[in-house]
């Protein structure tokens, strides 16, 4: 598969959907709908719509741009209600994510083949605060969040924060994502060679723009990407 570009010496990961299962809102986000004084439904609807604005930092620090969403909502929490409501955020989402099975062990013969890797991720700021808690953290040489970098995938910006966290160039590097916000194509695009998981669990995840120009390789799950010619015997 790779092997005629030659062996990666750096991986790019998607995180959402790629490594982790597929991620749909849990229960924990009507806590904050709650807090905030809505119905869940209208605290989705203008998530939703801002997501890659959020995603971006455009509207400042984690408690403004949650000051921003209440007011989209119409409501005016106080200091202290905003402070829960964004801590009632960090905490649903941590509770929707659920890394893939064979994700820790894939980051962990990476890691020990000296391959060295990122996460490249379209977030907001809870994940800059949930991903470092994480099992995985310790095997990833860098994190690249678009709310930090102000650009979101396929913007090359966000690609070639990642290459020189990693100090490789793009022609080195092998991406692997569920192909949300065109990742796949962005990637291609710059030289690298990308794959997209195409795991079965993914039918229910949640999307913004799927890539559907990309038309190269895909796999059912990261050890199926990892234990054909990537990674030496």
């Amino acid at each position: 598969m790779f092997a005629s570009h030659g062996y990666p010496r750096a991986v790019l990961f998607d995180f959402f959907g790629t490594l982790t299962q597929a991620a749909p809102r849990g229960a924990g986000h009507a806590e904050v709908a709650r807090l905030l004084g809505c119905s869940p439904e209208e605290l989705t609807a203008v998530l939703d719509t801002s997501f890659y604005r959020r995603s971006r930092g455009d509207y400042g620090d984690a408690l403004t741009t949650l000051r921003w969403v209440a007011a989209e909502l119409g409501r005016r929490p106080d200091d202290t209600t905003l402070r829960a409501a964004y801590q009632a955020r960090i905490a649903a989402l941590r509770a929707d994510i659920r890394l893939r099975r064979d994700a820790y062990a894939v980051l962990a013969r990476l890691r020990a083949d000296g391959v060295r890797m990122a996460v490249v991720s379209d977030c907001t700021h809870e994940l800059t605060e949930i991903l470092p808690t994480l099992p995985i953290a310790p095997l990833l040489d860098a994190a690249i969040f678009s709310v930090h970098i102000g650009a979101v995938k396929p913007d090359p910006t966000i690609y070639l924060a990642a290459c020189a966290a990693l100090r490789v160039e793009p022609r080195h590097c092998l991406y692997v994502g569920d192909g949300g916000s065109r990742e796949l194509t962005g990637a291609s695009a710059l030289g690298m060679y990308a794959i997209r998981l195409a795991a079965p669990d993914l039918g229910d995840h949640l999307v913004f723009r799927p890539d559907e120009e990309f038309c190269g390789p895909s796999a059912r799950s990261l050890t199926e990407i990892f234990t054909r010619d990537l990674v030496p015997a």
